[in-house]
């Protein structure tokens, strides 16, 4: 199978990369593809014939984008858009990476891929528009909270942050599921190969707030889990741009239920990949 993955310099990007190698891939970074023009999105395509695209490419600065919409739309829904247009041309099976922020947060419960999106960040609205672009033929895989080895990422960040201070504080209003990229880029490749159309929820296992993740990622690292205290959304200093949705858990229920296996839980490839990182 030939395979064209957009964004394949992203921390999503280069492990579809790579759990793609025994395929033909067409890994389409940046430099290869601006996915904001249609022409290029189309050359690219109709010269490749891909099998299959996987769509990972997007704007994901969650605070930038509320400053920028037209850009936020320009990269997350008119991108989409082309690529769409681009796959029906050539027949191609097209799988589309969205977020937990097409969420408001406000359900008490986990969401099901059925519940009514209502996102309140210009991010969420764009990818949200970016989903609807697409005909019912293709997947949508939801992530939330994605960290890995590449990249820039919070577990990175807290590792980082842990080194450099004594004390550190995370929000413990804000609760979902970490999700790892070679864990969501396994469970994309089976999707994507057994050509799975429609909309499904694909994290982790296991729900947190960002403040008990910090401490999980320490403990992880061998470092004393209580050098991390809790505050509130409200109480951070600067406020963010963009609103956050408090409850981001994503029930995988289409996977669940379509009798596919579901990813490990978050503690399992937390501890993996903390050791990675710090060997």
């Amino acid at each position: 199978m030939r395979v064209l993955i957009t964004g394949a310099a992203g921390q999503v990007g280069r492990e579809l990369v790579e759990i793609f190698a025994d395929h033909e891939v067409i890994a389409a970074d940046r430099g290869l593809l601006d996915v904001t023009s249609r022409d290029d999105v189309l050359q690219i395509v109709t010269t490749t014939r891909p099998d299959a695209i996987v769509h990972a490419a997007a704007w994901t600065a969650v605070d930038a984008c509320e400053s920028d919409p037209d850009q936020a739309f320009l990269v997350n829904t008119l991108g989409a858009r082309f690529v769409g247009e681009a796959a029906r041309s050539v027949g191609a099976h097209l799988c589309q990476i969205s977020t937990d922020y097409v969420f408001d947060g406000t359900k008490t419960s986990p969401y099901v891929e059925w519940d009514e999106p209502n996102p309140q960040s210009v991010y969420g609205r764009s990818k949200l528009a970016g989903e609807r672009e697409l005909g019912p033929e293709a997947t949508v895989v939801r992530t939330s909270w994605v960290c890995g080895r590449y990249g820039s990422n919070m577990v990175k960040t807290i590792l980082r942050l842990a080194d450099e201070h004594d004390r550190l504080s995370f929000v413990h209003d804000q609760v979902g599921h970490p999700t790892f990229a070679d864990d969501l880029a396994r469970a994309i490749r089976l999707l994507v190969v057994d050509r799975r159309a429609g909309l499904f929820h694909v994290t982790n296992q296991g729900s947190c707030s960002w403040y008990e993740f910090a401490r999980a990622v320490l403990a992880a690292s061998g470092a004393d889990p209580d050098r991390v205290g809790p505050i509130a959304t409200a109480d951070l200093v600067p406020a963010r741009p963009a609103p956050r949705p408090a409850n981001s858990v994503l029930d995988n229920a289409a996977l669940r239920l379509s009798g596919l296996p579901l990813l490990p839980h978050y503690g399992e490839t937390l501890d993996r990949l903390v050791k990675e990182l710090r060997t």
